[in-house]
């Protein structure tokens, strides 16, 4: 499975930022597709997923309210709309796809990563 994620940049604080991530057709279609990030010295972290039909998004605690995921299936494509950004928003984000049966907002659900696309934001 190939991902490729994109959108990422250096932002000040509040500021908005939308990153997007595209996969294969088939992968698209089937499976919850999510994004996580990890901080330097840090874990990798969940963000957020979206069911295949894209009508179930789940966020964690930390972006709920300031960050949304969409997916646009004619591009094969999701997105993660930023808002607010904060400076402990500052990571690298990657896109997954879940391929596991349990929690889909754990990070053992998801066994195909993109590479990633820094984030940082400035006080």
């Amino acid at each position: 499975v190939q991902l490729q994620a994109s959108g990422g940049g250096l932002v000040q604080a509040g500021d908005s930022l939308r990153l997007s991530c595209t996969a294969s057709a088939r992968t698209f279609i089937s499976n919850f597709m999510g994004w996580f990030r990890q901080a330097p010295g840090e874990d990798r972290e969940f963000v957020a997923t979206i069911s295949p039909s894209g009508g179930i998004p789940y966020y964690a605690d930390s972006v709920r309210g300031r960050f949304t995921i969409s997916r646009e299936r004619a591009k094969n494509t999701i997105y993660l709309q930023m808002t607010d950004l904060k400076r402990e928003d500052t990571a690298v984000y990657y896109c997954a796809v879940r391929t596991g049966t349990g929690d889909p907002k754990r990070r053992d659900e998801y066994d195909s990563w993109g590479q990633g696309t820094l984030v940082t934001v400035s006080a």
